[in-house]
């Protein structure tokens, strides 16, 4: 019962780890620009954050039998509820030119801890 306990346990934690080190991804990416839901490719599509492969291949099903008319549409399609379409909203039109961009994401400067000036008395 021992020896068993200690095999499950070792079991979990080495999951674990090996779940954790599939989860590292590269570096971040910041998106600019708009993306229009009409004439976008599958490789814009997927610089969307959140969207892969898969959902910009049912982003441009979809397009092919209905073209986007108002970008809130895009909850019809299977995958995006109202949670992602809210995160994705200020990428999205359905005219004009697409201008989405990627951009390796930079540390911002303000964010960096302050160095403090040493109290008086101290």
């Amino acid at each position: 019962m021992k020896r068993t306990m200690t095999m499950v346990v070792v079991g979990l934690l080495a999951a674990g780890s090996a779940e954790a080190a599939g989860n590292r991804r590269g570096p971040k990416v910041q998106v600019t620009g708009v993306l229009n839901l009409n004439q976008a490719s599958l490789a814009q599509l997927d610089l969307l954050p959140g969207v892969g492969a898969a959902a910009a291949k049912k982003i441009a099903a979809y397009r092919e039998k209905t073209p986007f008319k108002r970008i809130e549409e895009l909850v019809k399609v299977k995958g995006f509820g109202k949670k992602k379409f809210e995160k994705l909203k200020p990428y999205l039109t359905v005219s004009g030119p697409t201008t989405l961009v990627a951009h390796k994401a930079t540390r911002e400067i303000a964010s960096a801890p302050q160095a403090r000036a040493p109290s008086p008395g101290r």
